[in-house]
């Protein structure tokens, strides 16, 4: 057994396609977990319809399966769902998960965004078996993986994911403005260079895990004017990371305004943060096509 972890979208707020977008892509948040026979898709933004694309493409056109776990339901992170082809077949089903009991939101915001106002195929007319479902607050297990849910600091709510299988860890965190969490965030924000502590509920939720994608939006100078908006400093994933025994921080959720020279900046930024704290996590900037294989 392996987790299959691919990026189909890794940038954040609005699609970017361009010359100075290549390296990192300029598609919204998706990211497939996919172990044995489980496909796990996380959030549906623009990336979703590359994803759709190749899974028509698999196993001859096999019939597919797949559980939706959405962050939250902001533009950028439901948008690629239309345009998402295998919802289209009658072959397939989808699940959609909430995060509590008879918690169906997700499943009736994607309707919703299908209205004649918004898009011209209702969501009625999928041909695909698109279900509700929700998590039990324990977690629950879907397909041998267990899953559980992590309230975030984001405007509107977000959630974080844990995805747990053969004593491997997979977290996606995205839209989650750690330092409006952080123990000592006045003191942060005057002096950048002080380490940044959060509390224990979240650092417990991602301990150990051997992969976590990050929401990783701001560089540090960035960030004072951008307070509230609902993204860290890509350097506070750094600190958290560390803080929690992470082995694998992928740096996701890219700022529009980013081209890859910057996000490279962003990558070695981090990366020199970590030397100085003395952590052993990897970091690397997530880009889509990027497939990363954690064995049992």
């Amino acid at each position: 057994m392996a987790f299959l972890v691919k990026f189909w979208g890794t940038r954040g707020s609005i699609p970017t396609p361009s010359h100075s977008t290549r390296r990192f892509g300029g598609n919204t948040p998706c990211v497939e977990v996919k172990v044995d026979d489980t496909l796990i898709i996380c959030d549906g933004g623009s990336g979703l319809r590359e994803l759709g694309v190749d899974l028509g493409q698999r196993d001859g056109g096999a019939p597919v399966h797949g559980h939706f776990f959405f962050s939250h339901a902001h533009w950028d992170h439901i948008q690629g769902f239309p345009f998402f082809m295998p919802v289209y077949s009658p072959r397939n089903t989808f699940t959609v998960y909430g995060t509590e009991e008879e918690d169906d939101r997700f499943f009736r915001l994607l309707s919703g965004q299908m209205s004649s106002e918004y898009f011209p195929v209702a969501f009625s007319d999928l041909g695909a078996k698109v279900e509700p479902a929700s998590l039990e607050k324990q977690g629950s297990e879907i397909g041998g993986v267990l899953v559980r849910a992590f309230p975030q600091t984001h405007p509107g709510g977000s959630f974080a994911y844990s995805f747990e299988s053969g004593g491997k860890k997979v977290v996606y965190a995205t839209d989650h403005e750690y330092d409006l969490d952080l123990l000592n965030r006045e003191a942060s924000l005057e002096n950048p260079d002080l380490v940044r502590v959060l509390g224990p509920d979240f650092i417990e939720f991602i301990r150990g895990a051997d992969l976590l994608i990050s929401d990783s939006q701001y560089l540090d100078e960035e960030y004072p004017s951008r307070v509230g908006w609902g993204h860290p400093r890509a350097t506070t994933a750094v600190d958290i990371a560390v803080q929690a025994g992470v082995k694998q921080l992928a740096l996701f959720h890219h700022d529009p305004m980013h081209s890859d020279a910057v996000v490279l900046h962003k990558e070695k930024l981090c990366r020199e943060r970590l030397a100085v704290l003395g952590g052993s996590t990897v970091v690397f900037a997530a880009r889509e096509g990027m497939a990363l294989r954690l064995d049992h």
